[in-house]
Formats: C-alpha cells, sequence, structure tokens
C-alpha cells in the first residue's frame, strides 16, 4: 500500500517517540498539518514560530524525547531560526519540518523562496532534503536518529508539493538509539593517577556532561578531600546531596567556586566545556575528561586530556589512586560557601517593603514553590537570581538561556515543558524585556490551556544591558522599558493576573498566584539599580563604575547614584 510522504514522515517521528509538535498553518505544509490531524501527535498552535522552535526545545530538554515543530516556505520557517539555535545549544533533541516551495518554482526567486539548508546547517545535526518520495521515510529516520543521538536539532526540508507525492515504503528504515559507555586508554588512566599523587590541592569542576555522574563525583571528591565547582548549566544536576559541592565559577559564580580554582595546584575539568578562559586557574595543572575529542584543550591549555564518559572514567579510576589525608583546602573551600551562602541570604532580606529587591522575589519563590517544580530563566538578570537563590534538590529542573543567551526563551520553554508535564508546577522568571519581546504567546497559554506560572521581574529597563554598560563607565543609554500593567494584560488574554509593588504583599500574591489552577502571571515591580555583582570585583569595575557615578550626577542623576551605591556597594 502506498503512502503520502506527509504521512510517512510523520508515522516515522511518531514510531521514534514524537508527541507533540509546535507551529502555525500555512500553505505549504497544509498536507503535513493533515497527516498529524489523523497521527497521535498533538498539534500545538503558537502564535509566533520562535516561541514554537522554543516550546519543543524546552519539552525536548526536559522529556529527553523527540519533539516536533513545523513551518511554511519563507518566512514561516525563517521564524524558527532563533529559537532553533537556542535549542541546538542546549542539546535537545528537536525535529524541525521546514517547507519550501513547490518543486517547479525552486530557482526562480519564486515569492517565499529560501535556502533553507544554508540556513539551518550552522544550527543543526542533520539538515537534508526529501527530493524523492521513496527517501521519506529513511532521511525521516536519520533525522531523528541525528537529533537522538547526538543531542541536538535535525531540519528535514520539504517542498510544498513533495508531500503529496507517494511511495510503496517497503523498507522498514527506524530510529536506533545505541548508548555506548568509552573510558580512555589504560596508559592515560595511570598518566591522570599520576598527575593526582603529585598533587596537594586538588579541585574538581564539574559540568554538563557530568550530569550522570553525581555519586561518581562525589565519590572522587570524598577520596582526594577534594572540594567540587560545578558550571551553571549542571547545577541541578551535581549540587543536591553533595556534601563537597562549593558552588560555581565565573560572572555568575561566588567566591568558593572562584578561590577552589585559584587555589588549587590540580584542576580536574570533568564534562565541562567552560567557556570563559579568564576564569581558569593561571598556575595550576589542567586535566579535561570529555566524550567529545573536539573539546579537549578548547577553552584552556591543559596538561592531560581523556576522551571518556565522566562517570565510567571515574569507577576506572578510583582504584588506581590512594586516598588524600589532607583536608585543609576542602576545609577553606568549604568555610567560604557557608559565607557566601549567608551573603545571599542576607541579600534575599527586605528591609524597606516599598523598595523589592529581586533577590527577595527569587527567595521567596524558593520557599514556596514545590519541592518537584520546573524553573526556566531568561537570559539577563532573571537568570542570575534563579541560580543563585533557587535550591537544587534533586527533584527541582532548571532550563535557563546559558549558551545561547537569548532573550525571551522562559515562558516560550515553559509552555513546553508543560505540556509534557502538567501534573508539576512550571515556573518561569522572566524579564520585562523577554516578555515583551514574545508577549503574544500568552494567547497560546490559554488556547492551549497549559498551566505555566509566569513571574515578571519589572525593573522597567533592560537590566542586564544597563549593567553592562554601567559597569563600562557608560551612561545607561536607550535601556528604559515603558512596560504595561502586565497583570491586567494577563487577565485580558484569559490567565490569572495580580500586580506587586509593596513586599508585605509578595507572599499573599504569590501563593495566589502558584496555586491557580490555570496559566498565571505576577508582576512585580522590582528594583532597577540592582547591580548583578560577579564574586571578584576588579579595580576595574570599581573605577569604570564611580566613573558612571560622575556621568550621571553631571546629567542630574544623583538619586540613582546614591541608590546604587546604597544597594550594591553599601549593603
Amino acid at each position: 500500500m502506498s503512502h503520502t510522504v506527509a504521512e510517512i514522515v510523520i508515522d516515522t517521528l511518531q514510531k521514534a517517540g514524537a508527541k507533540r509538535c509546535y507551529g502555525i498553518v500555512g500553505d505549504t505544509i497544509n498536507h503535513f498539518i493533515d497527516a498529524v490531524r489523523r497521527s497521535d501527535v498533538s498539534w500545538i498552535s503558537v502564535r509566533h514560530e520562535e516561541a514554537g522552535a522554543l516550546a519543543a526545545g524546552g519539552e525536548a530538554y526536559m522529556t529527553g524525547e523527540l519533539t516536533l515543530c513545523a513551518g511554511t516556505a519563507g518566512p514561516g520557517s525563517l521564524h524558527f531560526v532563533n529559537g532553533i539555535f537556542e535549542s541546538h545549544r542546549n542539546g535537545a533533541p528537536v525535529v524541525l519540518v521546514a517547507s519550501n516551495v513547490d518543486r517547479p518554482q525552486v530557482g526562480l526567486n519564486f515569492p517565499q523562496e529560501v535556502d533553507q539548508k544554508k540556513i539551518y546547517e550552522q544550527s543543526s545535526v542533520f539538515c537534508e532534503y526529501i527530493s524523492h518520495p521513496s527517501q521519506a521515510r529513511r532521511i525521516t529516520a536519520m533525522a531523528a536518529q541525528a537529533a537522538l543521538t547526538q543531542r541536538g536539532v535535525a531540519v528535514i526540508i520539504v517542498n510544498g508539493d513533495m508531500f503529496t507525492e507517494k511511495d510503496a515504503d517497503k523498507l522498514p528504515w527506524a530510529v536506533h538509539r545505541p548508548a555506548p559507555v568509552t573510558t580512555p586508554a589504560p596508559a592515560e588512566l595511570s598518566q591522570l593517577a599520576a598527575e593526582i599523587a603529585h598533587a596537594d590541592k586538588v579541585t574538581l569542576l564539574a559540568g554538563y556532561g557530568a550530569r550522570e555522574a553525581h555519586d561518581e563525583i562525589v565519590s572522587l571528591a570524598r577520596k582526594l578531600n577534594a572540594p567540587m565547582v560545578h558550571t551553571s548549566r549542571s547545577k541541578e544536576f551535581l549540587e543536591p546531596s553533595n556534601p563537597f559541592n562549593v558552588g560555581m565559577p565565573g560572572i555568575l559564580g561566588n567566591h568558593a567556586g572562584m578561590d577552589a580554582i585559584e587555589q588549587c595546584d590540580l584542576l580536574l575539568c570533568l564534562g565541562t566545556d567552560f567557556a570563559w578562559t579568564q576564569y581558569y586557574p593561571e598556575k595550576a595543572r589542567i586535566v579535561q575528561v570529555d566524550c567529545d575529542p573536539t573539546h579537549i584543550g578548547r577553552r584552556s591549555p591543559v596538561h592531560l586530556g581523556l576522551v571518556g564518559d565522566v562517570g565510567a572514567t571515574i569507577n576506572a579510576l578510583l582504584p588506581l589512586i590512594e586516598a588524600k589525608a589532607d583536608k585543609a583546602h576542602l576545609d577553606r573551600a568549604l568555610a567560604q560557601w557557608e559565607k557566601d551562602r549567608a551573603a545571599y541570604m542576607e541579600a534575599a532580606e527586605e528591609s524597606d517593603p516599598a523598595l523589592i529587591h529581586p533577590q527577595f522575589v527569587a527567595h521567596r519563590l524558593d520557599t514556596l514553590a514545590h519541592s518537584d517544580a520546573i524553573f526556566t530563566a531568561d537570559g539577563g538578570s532573571p537568570m542570575v537570581w534563579c541560580l543563585r537563590h533557587l535550591t537544587a534538590n534533586g527533584s527541582r529542573r532548571f532550563l535557563i538561556s546559558l549558551l545561547h543567551g537569548t532573550m525571551a526563551n522562559a515562558y516560550p520553554q515553559a509552555m513546553g515543558i508543560a505540556a509534557a508535564y502538567p501534573e508539576r508546577q512550571v515556573i518561569a522568571l522572566c524579564g520585562d524585556g523577554g516578555m515583551t519581546m514574545l508577549m503574544g504567546d500568552l494567547l497560546t497559554l490559554k488556547q492551549e490551556a497549559l498551566p505555566v506560572k509566569l513571574l515578571v521581574f519589572n525593573n522597567g529597563s533592560l537590566g542586564f544591558v544597563e549593567m553592562e554598560q554601567r559597569v563600562e563607565g557608560l551612561l545607561d543609554s536607550y535601556t528604559d522599558l515603558e512596560n504595561p500593567d502586565f497583570a491586567a494584560l494577563a487577565r485580558t488574554c484569559g490567565l490569572f493576573g495580580e500586580r506587586v509593588e509593596n513586599a508585605s504583599q509578595l507572599d499573599g500574591a504569590m501563593q495566589r498566584w502558584l496555586g491557580h489552577d490555570g496559566p498565571a502571571l505576577l508582576d512585580v515591580k522590582v528594583n532597577r539599580m540592582e547591580l548583578v555583582m560577579p564574586p571578584k570585583v576588579e579595580l576595574g569595575q570599581v573605577a569604570s563604575t564611580a566613573l558612571f557615578g560622575v556621568k550621571a550626577v553631571l546629567d542630574g542623576r544623583s538619586r540613582e547614584v546614591v541608590s546604587l551605591l546604597r544597594d550594591n556597594f553599601l549593603r
């Protein structure tokens, strides 16, 4: 029996585990949409394709299973681009079905014709046309297998008229999901054991690639009396139930994490591709273990690079090394970590009810949210408050735009997560800039009955950009945002909406917001003068901020300077 290409594509993707497809219907994908309608795959209509790609990526990231999005020719498919980049960099197994104009019009500059392959090759693990009906199942299976096994986006490009073509579809092309385990060669493990034996102060820097090696890392840290520093992406996996955890490195990190790296004489980088070269130690020897050989030594020069899965590598290493008795390096890091956490708690206290600090909002959310809540956070300051003030307990999940660094990712990603986990609390920490960038999909939350809880940190500015300008000694320029009443807007769209302007109102409003049975938005007016302070404040940063102060005073903004100093340097 013959089947259309549209039927073959959706059948193959459904058999590969896909449950939902996000997008906007239209011309060149209408036959594909009809095949979706007749399948067990659910179609979720969004108001902007970028939101659809982010939602698909959010679902795929959290579930580890295939999720779909589909777009029409030209602008329809192109609107997916930023969301596809974000999802691909997160390692989310997404398949995008990107349609093109009918084949007789290709190469003639027909309206809406776009070379989709040139667009998407740089943000995918697989990108290919279905050029003949007999390729449909084979190409689709290859795309799904690449997305699932290489952890990224795969793109299938189909001309609109190709969807209606038929094929006998006799060969059973299917998706395979092998899960190999890799360890370094014995001689390389012996070299690593020798490096450890000669070191007095070892620090572990563990990343997303070590997300399944929590117990092995704890065992290694215990044997070496080594503090463990985790990257921001691995917080949820490696922070819980880990007595050796001392926080994060980099501008989003803390003193203990930075000190543990700076003061060691051997840094073991385990499954991390931490990008910021300036935060690696200058004097310590560095060993890197990663499953991807192309990652070895690309962020910082290393003395030894090993290719292997982190958990399996540690298990093979442990019998080869002697326990270290000296706890001074670990104790020093843990003592600083206690001070850092105390400082976070102090920053979360509110002394002026009329001036709500974003740290206080995040702290109250941490207290009131469910123990298995799933959080997303916009790029910018919301991701900082999420990473610093929300507790990872082993049940909570987090998705933050840490690799692509986009705006407006939080609540679209939360839409996909809520579709996959309707029984769990899914909370999006949104900046007011991010919220207004893709505000139209508030309607999707209502139409698709997605019970996402949106928390808007409303400071009337592009706050992270404002901070960047100020620490450069510049007057903050063009960062003002004239926002609507987000709570009233939410109610107009059919959502629960409430606004908070006084700290004393926050707990009650947050409880009503979290307890609402359906999508809900909480608009909190937070302090605009809050800087995201790095763990190490360099002299140049202080000088640049002081220069901003001089310029601001001369520009008639002395009240802002007083507020900036009070809230960030004098607390």
